[in-house]
């Protein structure tokens, strides 16, 4: 076992789970757990909880066959829509997980919602997490129209990188300002 992959988990996300889920259409529980763990490891404990205590239909079931289910639902959907609407309305992911999940697996239809972004890119982005599906893609739409436009990149994977760079870089830059004191101390 190549234990060295996990090390740098985005490019193991990118190449090894991407493509072992566009050939065998569907993903392992470990595979699943890992973009997990890169958009929220803190998520981790409380989305497999949530996947057992919804999902198990029989004493037999446990993650893998959870995930199994949910991933191949998700290879068969036929459109983006259909996709994102298999974790959010079928499996109640809220967008930022779901995104994050989608823009793994296909990553030429979908960005990474993420509240840093939607500060960068201002607007109504924050609040169309919070809508009812239809509003939501729509508003979903607008965002990865936007994340393209101010990032200029001419693709998902890019312009994320390059969004949360800028993020990250912003807020930097404004904590050495501030003497890294918070609104708190």
């Amino acid at each position: 076992m190549n234990y060295e992959k996990y090390y740098d988990l985005e490019t193991f996300l990118f190449t090894d789970v991407h493509n072992a889920f566009h050939e065998n259409e569907k993903l392992s529980a470990d595979q699943f757990f890992c973009i997990v763990i890169w958009k929220a490891n803190r998520a981790k404990s409380k989305i497999a909880k949530r996947l057992l205590a919804d999902f198990k239909m029989n004493s037999d079931d446990n993650l893998d066959h959870i995930v199994d289910v949910m991933t191949s639902k998700i290879h068969e959907a036929s459109s983006s829509k259909d996709k994102l609407s298999v974790l959010i309305e079928e499996y109640k992911f809220r967008l930022p997980m779901a995104s994050a999940i989608l823009s793994v697996l296909y990553p030429d239809d979908f960005s990474v919602y993420d509240i840093r972004i939607c500060e960068i890119l201002q607007g109504d982005f924050p609040k169309i997490a919070d809508r009812t599906f239809e509003r939501l893609w729509e508003g979903y739409m607008l965002y990865l129209e936007k994340v393209k436009e101010i990032s200029s990149k001419t693709n998902y994977r890019d312009a994320d990188k390059y969004l949360w760079g800028k993020s990250f870089y912003d807020q930097l830059v404004l904590d050495i300002q501030n003497n890294f004191k918070s609104s708190k101390d």
